[in-house]
């Protein structure tokens, strides 16, 4: 019953979140300088007739505040209305790009986690030796450097000198998307995937390599040195169990940032995701569209700090016993 009633309670969270979320982000909409019904036409022509029905239609002389009912409603029915850009349902777009934004940010995250927690308890274990001292040498200097910048250096490099990966696109030009086979989806995001590992991977390894070196320094360390613990053994039974919860948080916790980064990253590659669809969004004026992905965003994020609540309340009891 605890569980589930913190189960309950987060859900809770979320809603609130939601509905904050759809508020702000309409709110910014509807303010914003972008004519919907000069969106909608584009450079054509219409009657004043015609006009008359659009602006009915996208509920234009309403007040801002009939305006939010009418959508939240909507929004309630799983209606989140049609994008202007694409011609069809925000939601039918959003499932059509999702498919592969998650894959390459699933791939990213687990590249970035298990990589970065490996180099991070490496840095750690061999404090300031020459291998510590390059691997964060390269840490600051990627945490530092533009996700597109490095995403253009990827492409310069791997795609247009040696020619080893493709420049763009998330399958072969000119092949259906029935006869694209899973070696080809992966082929297309090793690159992308790549930018993003080698941007993120510093948060983790440093902050790992910090806290290695915080329970290397303690005194049940020093004292289970004493004991005649080998290193292995501190490694194991002290060092990994106290540095894998800060690690799966900082982990969870960057589901912002890598979603960020790969809006950039998507872009620098013509990878057809959500991020391309997100820039389209903007620079077309497409506000449903902006407001349907605002909001899968926000539900996303929440979910990936969730599980790490979950995560760390069935991995460490005292967690368990404070939270539930």
């Amino acid at each position: 019953m605890n569980i589930t009633h913190y189960i309950i309670k987060n859900f809770m969270k979320m809603i609130l979140l939601i509905v904050l979320v759809s508020v702000v982000t309409f709110t910014l909409a509807v303010n914003s300088p972008i004519d919907p019904i000069r969106q909608y036409i584009g450079t054509g022509t219409v009657t004043d007739e015609q006009r008359d029905s659009i602006e009915e239609y996208w509920g234009v002389n309403d007040t801002k505040v009939e305006r939010f009912v009418k959508w939240s409603t909507n929004l309630l029915h799983g209606d989140f209305g049609d994008s202007i850009i694409f011609r069809k349902g925000v939601l039918s777009v959003i499932w059509e790009k999702a498919g592969s934004s998650l894959f390459l940010m699933l791939s990213t995250f687990t590249l970035t986690g298990i990589l970065g927690y490996v180099i991070g308890l490496f840095m750690g274990r061999f404090r300031d030796s020459i291998g510590d001292r390059i691997l964060k040498s390269i840490c600051i200097t990627f945490s530092a450097t533009p996700t597109f910048w490095v995403g253009m250096l990827m492409l310069i490099i791997f795609s247009v000198k040696l020619g080893i990966f493709p420049i763009g696109f998330s399958m072969p030009v000119g092949v259906s998307a029935d006869e694209v086979r899973i070696f080809d989806k992966i082929y297309h995001t090793i690159l992308p995937a790549l930018t993003l590992t080698l941007v993120f991977i510093p948060n983790i390894a440093l902050h790992t390599r910090s806290k290695v070196i915080e329970v290397l320094e303690s005194d049940y360390v020093l004292f289970a040195r004493a004991r005649g613990e080998s290193q292995k053994s501190i490694m194991k039974n002290h060092v990994i169990k106290n540095t894998v919860l800060p690690a799966i948080t900082i982990q969870f916790g960057s589901f912002s940032e890598i979603f960020g980064g790969s809006v950039l990253a998507e872009n620098v590659f013509s990878y057809p995701g959500l991020g391309t669809t997100i820039v389209a969004a903007g620079l077309g004026g497409d506000i449903p569209l902006l407001l349907g992905i605002t909001i899968i965003i926000s539900i996303f994020v929440f979910v990936g700090n969730f599980i790490a609540d979950l995560l760390h309340i069935f991995i460490n009891p005292m967690i368990r016993e404070e939270e539930i």
